[in-house]
Order: structure tokens, then sequence, then C-alpha cells
């Protein structure tokens, strides 16, 4: 998404209102919060150098064939597109849900997390904790995620709410990305398939494909009792447009210098243009933007998450975060003032400055403010799938599609076999004169053509040989004669023989 100037106030103040209000925690200061890159925020490796390297391998292996398998159920579905789209898109869903079981079972084995949540008053009641210590998340079926872009497992962290919700919406989670992504094998082939949106960060090119997709997502359709409806969607976007690092804070930095502005301690100022693009094209067809603000456990001042929480480090290592916290808040699209952009530019930008504040508390306390309307200040729990053999779900269509193959190759294979003519019934072996001389002879034949064939099963039922004008016909010629069997003319006796 590419930037846009703004005529905002040079001097835009931080919002603060009272968000250490009811915090019973001991704030951390500088000192006591590790030093960057002297002290891992998750301790000392879990595993030595071997056991990372094995449990770097069954990741691959897993990972992989997971994705493997997604894709070939992709492509196995493809063809329902020239059928029928709605099947299509639903089978589509499908794979998406797969995919989303897959990083979730994932981060359950190889990375376990703990997820603290909360959010204010505009949230209230729509994030329950469950008898069982699950999440459930009460969003509804149709709206746009915004969030501040730390590392680049958020996206996997948010995917895993939209499984928590009730309904389940990770079959419906459509993400923006930058354009390089879709070109990875397997990962990027796939998302091509779930329909996220690919942007270059050059609108002049990114808006027709936007618009093309965003037209889509909003189409309305009539069910079978006449009644129109929409399909679900969430649609997330990051409005930073990267992950916070060394380089993008330096952007960002050097973007609020040249338009006046204040640059943000904690997160980077925000690009404003695709959001507004978005909101634009989608107004009607959704009411909520909910925004979630993500912190990372143990990360320092002046540090990025990308330095500690790496895939080697969260997967391979044992160093995963000790705990990823989510505040949640929510705005009524109505509200939003998408009028004008410039003064879509200046709200977006005072809710970044917002949001900036709640990373502030964090910094200082280690929590996020305390839940709204809620018996409980904070819920816990894990990233985790309900069920163990939920992910077998992803090998139904492959598993069922080679079953299929398999069986019609058993049939045809057995239909072949009982076409073939059947060799005449032979006298019995004790009637055969000179029986030790066609012994000596099978026995020498036989050897001489399990040399020339690789399959002498075949060779043995294939088509009657001419053995006549041959050394072999004449040696059959003489046996003939002596025994007064005719063998050389009769091919189906030659082959019981042999």
């Amino acid at each position: 998404m590419t930037d846009t100037k703004s005529a905002g106030p040079p001097d835009t103040v931080i919002p603060s209102p009272e968000l250490l209000a009811g915090l019973a925690e001991k704030s951390l200061t500088d000192k006591q919060a590790p030093k960057l890159k002297d002290e891992h925020p998750s301790g000392k490796e879990s595993h030595g150098t071997l056991m990372q390297i094995v449990r770097g391998a069954l990741f691959a292996f897993y990972f992989n064939t997971c994705c493997i398998i997604i894709h070939l159920t992709q492509l196995i579905g493809m063809p329902l597109y020239f059928v029928n789209r709605d099947w299509y898109y639903a089978y589509m869903a499908m794979t998406k849900r797969s995919f989303c079981l897959t990083t979730t079972l994932m981060t359950q084995i190889w990375g376990p997390t703990t997820i603290r949540i909360s959010g204010d008053e505009s949230v209230a009641g729509q994030i329950k904790l469950r008898s069982n210590g699950e999440v459930q998340f009460e969003f509804p079926e149709r709206l746009v995620l915004i969030a501040n872009h730390q590392i680049y497992t958020d996206w996997l962290y948010l995917w895993w709410v939209a499984y928590a919700n009730s309904p389940g919406m990770h079959g419906h989670i459509y993400i923006i990305l930058k354009e390089s992504l879709k070109h990875i094998p397997i990962i990027g082939w796939g998302m091509r398939f779930y329909g996220f949106i690919f942007m270059s960060r050059k609108m002049a090119s990114d808006q027709p494909r936007m618009a093309y997709r965003l037209n889509k997502l909003k189409q309305r359709k009539i069910d079978p009792n006449g009644k129109a409806y929409m399909d679900p969607m969430w649609l997330l976007l990051f409005p930073e447009g990267t992950n916070l690092s060394n380089n993008g804070r330096r952007k960002s930095a050097g973007w609020a210098a040249k338009n006046d502005l204040k640059d943000p301690d904690h997160v980077m100022l925000p690009r404003s243009t695709g959001m507004f693009f978005c909101l634009k094209e989608l107004k009607g067809s959704i009411d909520y933007v909910y925004d979630c603000t993500v912190a990372y456990e143990g990360i320092p001042r002046g540090g990025f998450g990308e330095e500690f929480f790496g895939l080697a480090s969260t997967y391979f290592q044992g160093r995963p975060p000790k705990s990823v916290n989510l505040h949640w808040r929510r705005f009524r699209v109505s509200d939003i003032p998408l009028h004008d952009q410039k003064v879509f530019d200046l709200w977006l930008r005072e809710e970044w400055y917002k949001k900036d504040a709640l990373m502030e508390e964090y910094m200082t306390t280690g929590r996020f403010p305390r839940m709204v309307g809620s018996k409980v200040d904070y819920i816990e729990t894990e990233i985790k799938t309900r069920q163990p053999w939920e992910i077998l779900q992803i090998f139904t269509v492959v598993g069922t599609a080679a079953l299929i193959w398999h069986n019609i190759k058993k049939t045809f294979s057995s239909v072949t076999i009982k076409t073939n003519p059947q060799p005449p019934k032979l006298p019995p072996q004790h009637q055969w004169p000179q029986a030790a001389l066609y012994d000596e002879f099978r026995l020498n034949v036989v050897i001489k053509r399990e040399r020339k064939s690789k399959c002498p099963a075949v060779a043995r039922v294939g088509k009657p040989q001419k053995w006549f004008g041959t050394v072999q016909g004449l040696i059959l010629q003489i046996i003939e004669a002596v025994s007064r069997v005719p063998i050389g003319k009769d091919t189906a006796y030659f082959r019981m023989l042999t």
C-alpha cells in the first residue's frame, strides 16, 4: 500500500487515557528488561544441536507433507470452477481450513504458546472463556481486521483467532500480502487458490486487482428460500505495510520527519491508502472494523521481534514466545470518516497513536488493560486444535481419490486377465513319453527365456510363438517324432511344459 501525504497537525499528541487504572502488576524498568540481543526473552535453548536437527527434520516433513497434500486437494477440486462457482469457493474454503489446522497443530507440537487476550468496552461480551479452558470469540461473519505488524508470524495467531471464533471463520479469511509471496512454490500457489489479495505497493496497478477481488467478496446471493445473503469474510490487513524492523523503523521516522508528524515509539506510522480503498469498496457490506494490538512477551525496548522469535528459535530450539498478547477494539464503519481520504488518514493515525499508548503500557507493566465487561481480567489459553485427530481431515480428499484410483486399476487389471484365452487341458504328465527328455529340454528353455524377459510370466501367456524354422523348433520336431505327441503345433502344450 502506498503512502499518502496528509495535512495533519504538526504536533499530534499521543492520547493518554487512564490506561494504568486498576493494574496491580509491578512495572518493569528498563534495567529489569533483558538487554537487546544479550539474553533471549524465552531463556536458554531447550534442545541441543542434535535434537534441533531432529526437530527441524520432523517439522519440515510434517509441514511440507501437509502443504503438498492440501495443494493436491486444491488441484483435484479445480475443475469445479467451470462447473459451479459456489461449489468451487466452498471447496477452497475447506482447503483453507486445512491449512489453519496445519499451522495450529504445528505450533501446538513444536512451539507451544500461551495467548493472553483482553479488550475494551467495544468488544465486551464477545470474548469468552469456556469451561474446558478454551477461548471462544463471537465476532461477526463479515468484518475487516487490522493489526500492528510485529513479526512474520502475526498472521498465524490471527488466523487461529478465526479458528476459535463461533462460527469458525478460518475457512473464510482473506489476507492482503505483498506480491512476491505468491511465487513461493506450493505455499504461494496455494494462496492464489485461497483468494488472497497480492499487492505490489503501487496503487496504480494494485487498485484494479483489489477492486476485482473486493467486488467478489461483497456480491449478494440468493438462497433457495429467496433470501439475499453474502458469503462470510474476514479481510486481514496490516496498515503499516511491513513488519517492525530496523529498516521499517527508519522509514517510519523518515516519513514522520518529512510530514512534520510525531513518530510513535512502538509501532510504525500506518499507510492509509490501501485500507481507505478497501473500506470504501466494502462499505454497505460490513458493519465493523476490528483492531488487534499484538505484543510479544520479553521483547525489550528498542528491540524487534524478528531478532528473537524466528523460525529456528520458535520451532527448533524450543524458545517460542512465553506469551502472545492480543488486545481488541472495535469500530463501527459508519463512524469512520470515509468521505475524504485526508480526514481518514488523520483518523487512522490517531488510532495508531492510541495503539502506541497501549504498547507503552504493555512495555511498562507487562500487561494490556484488563478486560472490560468480563468476570476475568484476562483470558489465557493455548494455541491448539480442539481435537488431536482434526488434522486427519486434510487427507480426506487425496486419500479418497487414491482409493478410487486403486480400485479402478484393480478392476481393469482383473478384467484383462479374465479375457485371456485359457489353454486346453493336457494329459497327465505320467502319460508323456520321454519324460526325462522333456524335463531337461524344459529347464534349458526356461533358463533362456528368463534371461531375455524381465517378466517371464507375461512371456508365457503371450501370443503363440513361431517355433518352426528355428533350432528349438527342430528339437521339438525330433521330440515329436520320438514320442508321437504333437508338441510343435500345439503352443499351449509347450507353454505347459515351460
